[in-house]
């Protein structure tokens, strides 16, 4: 089974398309799977978007009553896809973001990586199709500098990035060890970073497949928490050390 781990807020003019691309993609692969979304406490139609797919896909939706940003919404997907799973040594977890940002094309490869061996393939985004935004592209480059060892040690060449494959017994081991205690505690692409961190020591095998980011990606406004974003770096920089 394959669990394809979707975080969503406010994306009802991405999620529908994003549906039916992995339907389609998923019908010609053959391989059995279930799309986990989290609502993220969505005041758009993506509520009502997800209720229209639910017959169409094997789709299941989760949600609280109060937004719990997107790091938290992607761990909860994956804690629910380890405890849905009978056979964790096999069944894998993808995790991918629902505003068309990332091209959903891939996950026949990332899959594919995992059936060769790996234990958790971490994309690597590429932008041949788009223009990444000025601002975004310089506090991206900005972060990797001030990261230092904890980005540049990193098992992978691009450890921000969150379009992953895992297999179900990797996030096993790593939940289990945690003891109920997230296994995060930064947003956006710190949080990409701190869960391979954390998930890595259970991985036999870490590979990466490049991604080409979608040309259908909706961009999101910026929203900057300077103190937030630097008191995560700095606990990155003191917490995360790869082994060599």
């Amino acid at each position: 089974m394959i669990y394809i781990c979707i975080p969503a807020h406010n994306e009802e003019q991405t999620i529908g398309l994003l549906l039916w691309k992995i339907r389609g993609l998923m019908s010609e692969f053959g391989r059995d799977y279930e799309i986990l979304v989290f609502n993220d406490n969505s005041t758009d139609r993506t509520g009502e978007v997800l209720e229209t797919y639910r017959s169409k896909l094997p789709l299941r939706v989760l949600k609280k009553d109060v937004s719990v940003g997107n790091s938290v919404a992607l761990e909860l997907l994956l804690r629910e896809a380890v405890t849905s799973t009978k056979y964790p040594k096999r069944d894998s977890a993808i995790t991918l973001q629902a505003d068309f940002s990332e091209n959903p094309e891939a996950i026949v490869s990332l899959v594919r990586a995992l059936e060769g061996g790996s234990d958790i393939v971490a994309g690597s985004i590429t932008t041949s199709n788009t223009k990444t935004p000025f601002l975004r592209k310089g506090l991206r480059s900005l972060a990797e500098i001030l990261l230092g060892k904890a980005y540049h040690g990193a098992p992978v060449t691009d450890p921000l990035c969150g379009f992953r494959a895992y297999r179900l017994i990797v996030l096993k081991k790593a939940f289990n060890a945690s003891k109920k205690r997230p296994l995060v505690d930064s947003k956006g692409w710190l949080a990409n970073l701190e869960f391979l961190g954390a998930v890595a020591p259970y991985a036999r095998k870490i590979s990466e497949w490049s991604v080409e980011s979608s040309h259908i990606s909706r961009s999101h406004p910026i929203k900057l928490n300077i103190v937030g974003t630097f008191r995560g770096i700095l606990r990155a920089r003191q917490e995360i050390v790869w082994e060599n």
